[in-house]
């Protein structure tokens, strides 16, 4: 029997160990030379951030925000999430202004629920907005209207959605974020993300006018123009049959709009949007669908 020689394993270990030496080098070396200084306040600023990577503030999750906000490209208040203390703790360490920034919400552009809309056929399938929109546009009358199936509530992370008695969502502006994610889950495009200073809301996106648009959602918005009529000039238009909001001229919006809309499809909103029922409830004879 051959005697065990341990050469045989010292020399590929010492070939191995020197391979690692050299390329251990070389790393250490091109680290030295070609690696980029980051801001440790970057990291200060993030942890002092919520964490929510909401998107809301236009960057891609907090640590990006908050590298905008250490290289003056962001102001602390772009955060929604955070609240004003914490805006002012992050501004006062790194000794900037904090800025002041209107605080932007989810808006429902749709104010016909069960109790003053139509419902031309009866879904019968996976419980989601997304899921009936494809089957007859969800049995709804009005192929514009909410659904009532809650995605947007789903979709919510901050628990600013909930449903109520009438089958729409509302939305709790102290807890919405404007991450836009009801936006997105909406099959019917009926969200929109606004600044809380803006008051004036047409609750309504039908496409139809007068009494069509009013025999299948007693909220619709019939064309009739009297609030573009009523409204300081450049505030409304009237776009394909429906009331518009130009809210380049916020500041000359006021509640003067509302007066002669005939069925309160426009609205003057100050803080959570009022969806509560009024009237009484629209009976309709509906079919399987």
């Amino acid at each position: 029997m051959t005697a065990f020689d341990p050469t045989t394993l010292l020399v590929p270990a010492g070939i191995l160990g020197g391979v690692g030496l050299v390329f251990g080098t070389l790393i250490a070396v091109a680290h030295r030379f070609f690696k980029v200084w980051e801001d440790p306040r970057i990291d200060a600023v993030n942890d002092m951030l919520p964490g929510a990577n909401c998107g809301a503030c236009s960057y891609a999750g907090c640590r990006a925000f908050a590298e905008g906000v250490v290289e003056g490209r962001a102001q602390p208040s772009g955060c929604t999430v955070s609240g004003p203390d914490e805006i002012i703790d992050i501004a006062a360490f790194l000794g900037v202004d904090a800025g002041a920034a209107v605080k932007r919400v989810a808006r429902l552009l749709c104010a016909g629920g069960t109790h003053v809309a139509t419902q031309r056929a009866e879904y019968r399938g996976l419980a989601t907005c997304s899921a009936a929109t494809p089957v007859a546009g969800g049995g709804k009358g009005c192929t514009w209207g909410c659904l009532g199936l809650g995605d947007c509530d789903v979709a919510c992370d901050f628990d600013a959605i909930h449903m109520n008695e009438v089958g729409l969502p509302v939305v709790d502006p102290e807890k919405c974020t404007a991450c836009g994610d009801c936006v997105e889950a909406c099959p019917k495009d009926l969200f929109t993300l606004m600044p809380i200073d803006h008051h004036l809301i047409v609750q309504c996106k039908s496409l139809l006018e007068g009494d069509e648009a009013e025999d299948i959602c007693r909220v619709a918005c019939t064309a009739c123009g009297r609030c573009a009529q009523d409204a300081a000039a450049g505030v409304i238009d009237m776009r394909d049959g429906l009331a518009v909001v130009n809210y380049e001229h916020n500041a000359a919006a006021g509640p003067e709009a509302l007066a002669r809309c005939p069925t309160g499809a426009i609205v003057w909103v100050d803080g959570a949007q009022d969806l509560s029922p009024r009237g009484n409830p629209t009976l309709e004879k509906t079919v399987p669908c």
